[in-house]
C-alpha cells in the first residue's frame, strides 16, 4: 500500500471516529438492533439451509430474540425487586459488619489504614433517600416523569429496535453482498478473506462471551442460594453479567457477597463460602465454559478486553462501551494479518539464506 492509500485509510477511519463520536446519543438503538441481528443471522441461514422461506425463518428468529428479552424481564424483574428491597432494608447491618468488622480486620490483619469516614451518615442518607422514594418501582417513576422530552426519546429508542432489527435480519446477506460490491476490485479478494476471518472470531467471541456470561450468574447465583444468601440472585446475576471484563465479575462477588454473608450471619464461616462460590466459578470458567463456548481462536487477551472497554466508553461513552469488543476483535485479526505479512516479507528475511555456524 503506497503513501496516498495509507493517508486515505488513515483520513477515513478517523472520518469515521468522529462520525460516531457526534452521532453518539443517536446510535445506540441501532447499534443494539445490528447485534442482534449479526447474533441472529446464522439461525436464519441453518433454517434456510432446512428449505424453510427467509422470510419465514426471520419471523421464526425475530420472536425467538424478542420473545427472550420480553420474557427475562417478566421473570426476573419481580425477583430482583424484591432482593434489591431486602438490600435496602438491610443496609444499615452491612454498614455496621462493615464498620465493625471489615475495617478493624483490615487494620489489625493487613495493616491498612482505613481513612476515617461516618459510616452513620451514609447509612441514614441512603435510608433517608429510599424512604423518601417509596421503593424501587416509585423511584422510577418519579425520574421518567420529570423530563416528558427524555421518555418520549426513551420510547422512541426502545420501538426502533426490533423494527431494526427485523430489517437488518431481513437484508443481512443483500447488505453484505452491495458492501463487498463496493470495495476496489484490486483489494477484494485480501478483503473478504479478512472480513470471513473478522466474522469467525467476532461471531465465536459474542455468542460463546454472552452464554458464559449467562451460565456463569446462574452458577453463582445457585452456589450462593445453596449458601443461604438471601440476595443469591441480585449479586450472582450481577456478577455474571459483567464478567465480559476479566476478573470484575469474582471481584464484585467477593466484595460483595462477603460483606452480605458477614451482615446476614454475622460469622466468618459464610463468607468464605460465598469466596468458595466464585473460586469455583472462576475455576470452571477458565477450564470449562471459556474453552467449550469461547474457544481458543479468539486471542483476546484479557489486557486487551479490559483496555478496550475503558477506552471505548472514556472515547465515546455507552456507544464506545458497546463497540469496544467487536472493534477489538476485528484489529486482532488485522494485527495477526500485518503480523503474517511482515515475517514473510524481505524486511524480515525469511527468504535469506542461513549463515554458517562455523
Amino acid at each position: 500500500m503506497n503513501g496516498p492509500h495509507a493517508a486515505g485509510w488513515v483520513a477515513g477511519g478517523a472520518g469515521a471516529a468522529l462520525l460516531v463520536y457526534l452521532l453518539a446519543p443517536i446510535l445506540t438503538p441501532f447499534l443494539i438492533a445490528a447485534l442482534l441481528a449479526y447474533l441472529g443471522s446464522p439461525l436464519v441461514e441453518r433454517l434456510m439451509a432446512r428449505r424453510l422461506p427467509r422470510l419465514a425463518a426471520v419471523l421464526l428468529v425475530f420472536l425467538l430474540i424478542f420473545g427472550a428479552l420480553l420474557l427475562a424481564p417478566v421473570v426476573l424483574f419481580p425477583l430482583l425487586e424484591r432482593q434489591v428491597s431486602v438490600f435496602i432494608e438491610r443496609w444499615p447491618d452491612y454498614v455496621d459488619a462493615l464498620q465493625t468488622r471489615v475495617v478493624p480486620w483490615l487494620r489489625d490483619s493487613l495493616g491498612i489504614a482505613v481513612t476515617p469516614f461516618d459510616l452513620s451518615q451514609l447509612k441514614q442518607a441512603i435510608l433517608d433517600q429510599w424512604q423518601q422514594a417509596g421503593g424501587i418501582a416509585a423511584r422510577a417513576v418519579v425520574a421518567v416523569t420529570q423530563s416528558g422530552l427524555a421518555i418520549v426519546q426513551w420510547l422512541l429508542n426502545l420501538f426502533l429496535i426490533p423494527v431494526v432489527t427485523f430489517y437488518l435480519l431481513r437484508d443481512w446477506d443483500s447488505l453484505m453482498l452491495r458492501l463487498r460490491g463496493l470495495l476496489p476490485r484490486r483489494i477484494e479478494p485480501t478483503a473478504t478473506l479478512l472480513a470471513r476471518e473478522c466474522d469467525e472470531v467476532l461471531g465465536t467471541f459474542l455468542r460463546g462471551q454472552l452464554l458464559v456470561m449467562f451460565v456463569l450468574g446462574l452458577i453463582y447465583s445457585i452456589g450462593l442460594w445453596l449458601v443461604g444468601l438471601d440476595l443469591a440472585l441480585l449479586i450472582g446475576m450481577g456478577a455474571g453479567l459483567v464478567s465480559f471484563i476479566p476478573y470484575l465479575g469474582p471481584i464484585i462477588g467477593f466484595l460483595v457477597g462477603g460483606i452480605a454473608a458477614a451482615a446476614q450471619f454475622q460469622d466468618l464461616f459464610h463468607p468464605l463460602l460465598v469466596i468458595g462460590v466464585f473460586a469455583v466459578g472462576q475455576m470452571l470458567e477458565g477450564m470449562v465454559l471459556t474453552p467449550w463456548l469461547v474457544g481458543d481462536r479468539v486471542g483476546l487477551h484479557p489486557v486487551t478486553v479490559i483496555f478496550a472497554v475503558m477506552a471505548g466508553g472514556q472515547l465515546f461513552g455507552f456507544v464506545g462501551v458497546l463497540i469496544a469488543l467487536p472493534a477489538a476483535a476485528v484489529i486482532a485479526v488485522l494485527l495477526r494479518y500485518l503480523h503474517r505479512r511482515y515475517l514473510n516479507s524481505e524486511i524480515y528475511g525469511m527468504d535469506d539464506e542461513t549463515p554458517d555456524k562455523g
